[in-house]
């Protein structure tokens, strides 16, 4: 019951219910494109596409299926037109509409992910973060230290909006339990 009402407060804009839903399915999704793919890096990407379109488009999650079979089918697309358009590049365009609704997702309101990282001092802090995966360690790098907008990462990296604020959910996650681990 407890999904069903996190989907319901995802629906609405709620920050948390979407961290929630990443955290709770993400192995799942990422384990599935792993089977597949045979490939962390591609199966990461593909997973943080997922999740990003996922998003993009809860409005439109029919509740009569499962959550996560539509997170399957939806990775399952994404690898597909992946692997069609792996010459024109990994990621694809989105609508400045898809843009907006993406924009909506992530609130300024720290987590208790953010407060625990802003707690460490700073060389034990960057130790913590050369643990994680380097495209996690550059969106922690340009959001933190360098202080970009999400759109201004998006436009250096070269990746949509919404991906970057996927990856940043997923490295602060990441970053918090190294932190934790290390206490």
């Amino acid at each position: 019951m407890e999904i069903n009402q996190q989907i319901e407060k995802a629906k609405k804009g709620d920050q948390t219910a979407f961290t929630f839903l990443l955290d709770f399915y993400w192995n799942e999704v990422y384990g599935f494109m792993l089977k597949r793919t045979e490939n962390e890096t591609n199966a990461e990407d593909i997973t943080i596409e997922t999740f990003s379109k996922a998003f993009d488009k809860i409005a439109s999650y029919n509740p009569e299926f499962q959550f996560n079979t539509w997170l399957i089918a939806i990775a399952k697309n994404v690898h597909i037109d992946l692997m069609r358009k792996k010459k024109a590049g990994l990621f694809i365009e989105i609508t400045d509409d898809e843009n907006q609704q993406a924009y909506n997702i992530a609130d300024t309101t720290p987590s208790a992910e953010d407060e625990l990282i802003t707690e460490q001092n700073l060389s034990q802090l960057l130790q913590f973060i050369k643990q994680l995966k380097p495209h996690y360690q550059e969106v922690i790098q340009l959001r933190y230290f360098q202080e970009m907008s999400y759109q201004e990462i998006a436009n250096k990296i070269d990746e949509p909006l919404s991906n970057v604020k996927i990856k940043l959910l997923r490295a602060k996650k990441l970053l918090a339990e190294i932190i934790q681990d290390n206490r």
